[in-house]
């Protein structure tokens, strides 16, 4: 079958927006051309505002769709509008202000002393992305309602995801869930500890493992702050074991200590990494002498300053640089071996199939969980078939869960109102309810600290053009406050440069690629 005839019958459009995201755009793309009932009947546009990268993403996503003998060729443009044009679903996987923003999302907070690991989804780092990013989701939602087709969904894998999903639905008036990889990676957690424990209670062989289907788990709560609530095997209850299991990991005890405190104090284990829970909570980074308690620095993903920062710049550097030798390597095949855990496809195949698939998706809160605000965005259980995206009652979280999210739930309202509103005073409120700015700063740091990321993240934030104006009048003059410029953090790790990343090829081709860069534990890491 020609390219030419597909054309005619592909019935829906997909468009991926910030496409030049090499791991989500092909692993997503080739997620959802493993099923083969979704191979023609999908025009597929890409868009982004960087041209080099969308072509080479192009290239190797075009040339994946060659292998397979598909029979479409995408569209890519810089040219946004035209790329939503008439498109049935949506993907957000856009990093707002790039590398370059990223990284004055974490300079800038710790020379106040608010050391980050990731800054991606609250504290400092992640409320000024949230008010970059709502400047630019708002315009994308804008284009949807007036040139995609009528119920067009937009599927966001940005963060922080909370604050742009809640400003899509509320203030863009389009229908976005959004999505993310915390509540599966967990998952495999919960299943290795019980293969630990299992075999040390003699329920299963020496060599006999648990799978991750084989744990049937319910989680809840907000993004990077959702609470495994439900987990059994083989019909036992495993919460109340919960934290035995972890203590008895021969890994976890020094990977992941801030979350094995937080299961040990408020009774659920967390989704999220060490090195995220440590950011979104008021005690584990709020001195820099006792951050090294709880981390480890073997992988950046359990606690590393500034760590996600490195990786992603590691990686970017890697894609650019080395093009010619991703060209060079095999194609991706759709055999469906390869098929990810990313919900973006296997939602899709039920909308469009009929297959029923269960996931956790962040949709705005209602009645769901019950002792969280309606107007939140909550993670929690969906079922997905050709009726759509069901969400079934939750109830109450525990207490002191629900206690923890309500908190962060301050911080995200504050700032979603901020950037919609250009409102800089609400702006500064967030950050003084966020927990760990507020367990590091005083007002008047907090107040310099904003008026500098302000004036840093200008180019991307055009709701706030007379607050800046302000700001750096009162920066013209000097800082009032002194501030550690300059300083590297308490687990700070030097980025590689390119010679250093081809002394390990394998390692910096599948950091690059892939949408969950903490996923595997690079082997010198694992024996830290």
């Amino acid at each position: 079958m020609s390219t030419a005839s597909t054309q005619t019958v592909a019935t829906k459009k997909l468009t991926f927006i910030g496409a030049g995201s090499i791991g989500f755009t092909r692993t997503l793309l080739r997620d959802l051309m493993c099923v083969p009932e979704l191979r023609t009947r999908f025009e597929i546009a890409f868009t982004d505002i960087d041209a080099r990268n969308l072509d080479m993403v192009r290239q190797l996503c075009q040339r994946d769709l060659d292998h397979n003998g598909v029979p479409v060729t995408i569209q890519a443009t810089t040219d946004r509008r035209a790329a939503i044009a008439n498109a049935d679903y949506v993907f957000c996987v856009v990093r707002i202000g790039g590398l370059e923003a990223f990284a004055t999302d974490v300079d800038i907070p710790l020379a106040y002393g608010v050391d980050q690991c990731v800054g991606d989804t609250l504290c400092a780092g992640g409320i000024m992305y949230g008010q970059r990013g709502i400047a630019a989701i708002l315009g994308f939602c804008k284009d949807i309602r007036e040139v995609a087709k009528p119920g067009c969904r937009l599927f966001n894998y940005a963060n922080p995801m909370v604050m742009l999903t809640w400003a899509a639905n509320v203030f863009g008036k389009v229908p976005t869930v959004g999505l993310c990889h915390g509540v599966q990676g967990g998952h495999h957690q919960i299943a290795d500890c019980t293969t630990h424990w299992a075999r040390k209670q003699g329920l299963i062989g020496a060599e006999e493992t648990v799978a991750k289907q084989d744990v049937d788990i319910i989680c809840a709560g907000i993004n990077h702050q959702t609470w495994y609530v439900k987990a059994t095997w083989r019909g036992i209850d495993l919460i109340p074991k919960m934290l035995e299991l972890f203590e008895g990991h021969p890994q976890f005890p020094t990977t992941e200590k801030v979350r094995i405190d937080m299961l040990r104090r408020f009774g659920n284990y967390s989704t999220e990494s060490n090195g995220h829970l440590s950011e979104y909570v008021a005690w584990y980074r709020k001195r820099p002498e006792e951050i090294q308690r709880w981390i480890d620095t073997g992988c950046w993903i359990n606690g590393e300053t500034g760590g996600y920062l490195r990786v992603c710049t590691e990686g970017r550097n890697w894609f650019e640089t080395e093009f010619p030798e991703w060209l060079a390597q095999p194609p991706k095949s759709f055999d469906g071996k390869e098929r990810s855990e990313e919900h973006g496809s296997y939602i899709i195949e039920g909308l469009e199939t009929g297959q029923v698939y269960r996931g956790h998706f962040n949709v705005i809160n209602g009645t769901t969980i019950t002792n969280l605000p309606p107007d939140a965005i909550v993670e929690v259980p969906g079922y997905v078939d050709r009726n759509g995206v069901n969400i079934p009652s939750v109830g109450d979280l525990p207490m002191g869960c629900a206690a923890v999210c309500n908190q962060s739930i301050s911080v995200q309202r504050l700032s979603v109102h901020a950037a919609v509103t250009g409102d800089d005073q609400l702006l500064r409120q967030a950050f003084l309810m966020d927990p760990l700015v507020g367990a590091v700063c005083n007002p008047p740091e907090i107040w310099q600290m904003v008026d500098e990321m302000l004036v840093a993240g200008k180019t991307w934030l055009p709701q706030y053009e007379l607050a800046i104006a302000a700001a750096q009048a009162r920066l013209a003059g000097g800082k009032a406050i002194a501030t550690k410029t300059g300083y590297a953090g308490a687990a700070r790790i030097h980025t590689k440069t390119i010679d250093e990343m081809r002394a390990d090829k394998v390692q910096s081709q599948k950091n690059a690629e892939a949408t969950d860069k903490a996923k595997e534990r690079p082997a010198a890491a694992a024996a830290h």
